[in-house]
């Protein structure tokens, strides 16, 4: 198989919307805020593409759960460490995953001026063996 990163084939996830706690003000740790998320996890398509079988992918609704129980989950003070625990367990759960990138953002953010959102992308490597 060969290696599938940037710029090959991915799955992409897009717009996906949780409620969760993360954030250092104490509101946002009590109240808390609507995030979004995107994800991209490059991995070889091409048995799939021949195929048409589900076996031969991963589910985009697996990686939506990871999303889910990340920023619905325990609580973090940081963008940076939900998006790392995100990328993190993308690559864990799944072997066939080369580079995952994350992008989370808070929508509603307490600044001077009009925003879609603020936020940060990550993205890791798997390491190779």
């Amino acid at each position: 198989m060969a290696e599938v990163g940037p710029g090959g084939d991915k799955l992409i996830l897009r717009g996906l919307q949780f409620h969760g706690f993360h954030g250092v003000k104490r509101e946002e740790q009590t109240l808390g805020q609507k995030f979004v998320v995107d994800v991209d996890a490059w991995m070889d398509l091409a048995a799939a593409g021949e195929s048409d079988s589900i076996a031969d992918t991963i589910s985009y609704t697996d990686i939506y759960g990871i999303a889910k129980d990340v920023v619905e989950g325990t609580p973090h003070n940081l963008l940076e460490s939900v998006s790392h625990s995100i990328a993190k367990a993308t690559l864990l759960k799944f072997p066939q995953i080369s580079t995952v990138r994350v992008k989370v953002g808070k929508p509603h953010v307490a600044v001077q001026g009009v925003v879609d959102y603020l936020g940060v992308e990550i993205t890791k490597h798997r390491k190779k063996a």
